[in-house]
């Protein structure tokens, strides 16, 4: 059983020593990281690290750094607090809710933008499932639930069945989204549960159900991932990608340009690239220059057919969804408001002139 293997997952220093060299010193300074920000490796994504290449992308992504020390940023760079309604339950959008439904994951990518508190606290969990079902009821402007984490199909089967009970049932949501990491680093999830297919199949008869989900590199694109999108795409759900913009990951035109090609050649359609968001440990070493990362994100386009040019750059900004559409002059960038926590700014144009090596826009 996937829970079975999930106990074997690279949680500690001293087992992730039995895979690679690290000296007495560098173990010390990565036991303090882990204490502060957990490790946990699926055996499956650690079998995709190239262990011979210092600077392989899978390992970037999974095994802690030094430079996650540096606390450069803050830890809510989008505003998930003042936009939470009853704990666990945020509501930015008016037409979507978040709900925090665990705060575990198959693997803690280093660049996630909740470290503060996956793997670490639930005091941001939706623990009272009523509150938070009756506050969707009754906000009829709402026509979707994005359920995340942590990573949602971390639940046991009976939690989700639950989920997908209840939210279906409601009148006015269109369709429920997972957001889940689960194809990517740790297959197993849905290729070995039956019963998984069972519940994913019954209520998407129901209402429409996506999975958000999240590759980086085309090296994690393997048949196990293959089969697992071919299992979600037979109980009738929609998957849809949502790629970070990473440095040393996928900073590259020709890398980011062959992820989403192969992407869209396994039904996998790009959704959204994402500029790494400035958080606390995270953004001072895989944050892009956004005028690089323009550029980057432009070459990547432009070797793809018209499916795989349908996603948008982005940056999930505390004031919304904030498009890079274009560069108007070397250094000034034309950005457009896709959505937006204040209405008013729905569809807003606007011109930023940046400086070299700037990451955010304040």
């Amino acid at each position: 059983m996937w829970k079975d293997s999930l106990r074997n997952n690279v949680t500690s220093i001293p087992e992730l020593c039995k895979y690679f060299d690290l000296s007495p010193d560098m173990q010390e300074s990565l036991t303090t990281i882990v204490s502060r920000f957990p490790m946990s490796i699926s055996l499956y994504y650690l079998s995709l690290i190239n262990w011979e290449d210092e600077h392989d992308p899978i390992r970037k992504m999974c095994i802690p750094s030094l430079e996650e020390l540096d606390m450069t940023g803050s830890f809510d760079t989008s505003g998930e607090t003042s936009n939470t309604k009853t704990t666990g339950l945020q509501h930015k959008y008016k037409e979507t809710a978040l709900i925090l439904s665990t705060n575990v994951c198959g693997m803690y990518c280093r660049y996630c933008f909740r470290k503060r508190a996956v793997g670490i606290s639930e005091k941001e969990i939706a623990k009272n499932f009523d509150t938070v079902a009756e506050y969707v009821k009754a906000h009829t402007e709402l026509s979707n639930v994005l359920i995340s984490g942590g990573d949602s199909f971390l639940m046991d089967n009976e939690q989700l069945g639950k989920y997908l009970e209840t939210y279906t049932a409601i009148p006015h949501l269109d369709y429920i989204r997972f957001g889940t990491r689960t194809p990517v680093t740790f297959p197993e999830r849905i290729n070995s549960d039956p019963d998984l297919w069972e519940i994913l199949k019954k209520y998407s008869q129901r209402k429409q159900i996506y999975v958000a989900t999240h590759f980086n590199h085309p090296n994690e694109i393997t048949e196990e991932v293959e089969a697992a999108v071919r299992k979600l795409y037979e109980c009738g759900v929609i998957v849809r990608n949502q790629t970070v913009l990473l440095k040393g990951v996928n900073d590259d035109g020709a890398t980011l340009g062959k992820l989403l090609k192969s992407l869209t050649a396994i039904g996998v359609v790009p959704y959204y690239v994402f500029q790494c968001r400035p958080v606390s440990g995270v953004g001072a070493h895989f944050q892009v220059p956004l005028l690089q990362a323009y550029k980057i994100v432009e070459a990547a386009k432009n070797i793809q057919n018209g499916m795989g040019k349908s996603f948008r750059y982005v940056m999930s900004h505390e004031t919304g969804k904030i498009e890079m559409i274009g560069l108007e002059a070397e250094k000034t960038m034309i950005f457009k408001y896709h959505q937006a926590k204040d209405e008013k700014n729905n569809g807003r144009i606007f011109r930023c002139q940046l400086e070299e090596g700037q990451t955010w826009v304040e």
